[in-house]
């Protein structure tokens, strides 16, 4: 038996989740989505300005997206 196969059998409860938990997606493009806002922004900018300019963009994002993956209406924040 293999390195691969041995971590595999090992943490096969974590890995395969998905195959239990419906509401567990079998992918990460969710927080694949959720970051690229932000590769996109840094591009186009070439940087942010600051170090606090850019937490304060990141927490903004994150409670924008957070609003997103839970439904919830965010036109009206």
């Amino acid at each position: 038996m293999n390195a691969f196969h041995k971590r595999i059998t090992k943490y096969k409860n974590y890995i395969f989740t998905f195959l239990h938990y419906y509401e567990v997606p079998p992918d990460n493009h969710g927080s694949e989505r959720s970051i690229r806002s932000v590769k996109v922004k840094q591009k186009i900018l070439g940087q942010f300005k600051t170090e606090k300019g850019a937490q304060i963009y990141a927490l903004i994002r994150a409670v924008i997206d957070t609003c997103i993956k839970n439904g919830q209406n965010i036109s009206r924040f």
